[in-house]
């Protein structure tokens, strides 16, 4: 645990800690069926947001969505090996060859309406910041780097994992945004680990950042929720250092403490 993780969150309002349902993915290991998580998208929930967070199946369908729900003071949609499936958002497949997930896809799409319609906080790292485009009746590039005037998003695969999740390009928030005064200057770095991107916006979002070649990098629903933020790229990744990713695992955190808030006094009322 870094020195400047949150550490009197829960305790300052003398509040719960905040539980944020995490959906989980599969993966096949030696014939058998997996769902898992990776540590690198826990660990800076629990450090910088101080919420609790549970991992949901989601091998399992949806009968279940509702209990998760009533638990919940947020969602946290991750990043996945895996694309959507490009029926969910009318196109034919253009890359068979790469791993896809079924089961997340038909799980997370409702579990974004539902979370929206309850007024939860999201937020969502690569994968799932293009899971709620499609939620939201977007569509997705599935090779950007095929598009004509988009530089090619994706990492070297032959690379170490620290020289693939270095800082490879520049972000600009938009200008007067939440977001740029939450970084606190113009142009951020961040890494860059994708074929696939946001092409047309579902409804309700707004561009909240974009990379120099003028991809879609950051999102938000200020219609639609207090709080439903995404990321194209991997602030998860070493967040102890990089005081930007800090930043908005925060911000994610302060939003769903600000909901536990909520749910207290509407029980006290």
């Amino acid at each position: 645990m870094s020195d400047n993780k949150i550490r009197s969150t829960p305790s300052k309002n003398n509040l719960r800690k905040p539980v944020v349902l995490m959906s989980m993915g599969a993966q096949e290991r030696k014939g058998h069926d997996y769902q898992v998580m990776t540590h690198k998208y826990i660990q800076p929930l629990v450090e910088f947001s101080g919420c609790v967070p549970v991992l949901v199946p989601t091998c399992c369908g949806i009968e279940d969505l509702e209990q998760y729900l009533d638990m919940a003071d947020g969602v946290y949609l991750t990043g996945a090996g895996s694309n959507i499936d490009p029926a969910l958002y009318g196109q034919e497949n253009e890359t068979p060859n790469k791993g896809q997930d079924r089961d997340r896809d038909l799980f997370d799409l409702p579990l974004i309406r539902a979370a929206i319609a309850r007024g939860l906080p999201i937020f969502g790292i690569c994968r799932g910041m293009q899971e709620i485009n499609v939620a939201l009746g977007g569509d997705i590039y599935q090779k950007v780097y095929a598009e004509p005037g988009f530089n090619d998003h994706r990492e070297n695969p032959d690379d170490p994992v620290e020289v693939q999740y270095a800082a490879s390009h520049s972000v600009r928030p938009m200008a007067g945004s939440w977001f740029a005064e939450l970084m606190g200057k113009d142009e951020i770095q961040v890494n860059s680990l994708h074929g696939q991107a946001i092409r047309n916006l579902g409804k309700g979002l707004e561009v909240l950042a974009t990379a120099e070649d003028g991809l879609i990098e950051a999102i938000h629903a200020p219609s639609l929720s207090p709080f439903l933020f995404a990321v194209q790229w991997h602030p998860e990744w070493q967040a102890a250092k990089n005081p930007d990713s800090v930043k908005i695992f925060q911000a994610f955190g302060d939003a769903c403490h600000r909901r536990v808030a909520s749910r207290n006094n509407r029980q006290a009322a």
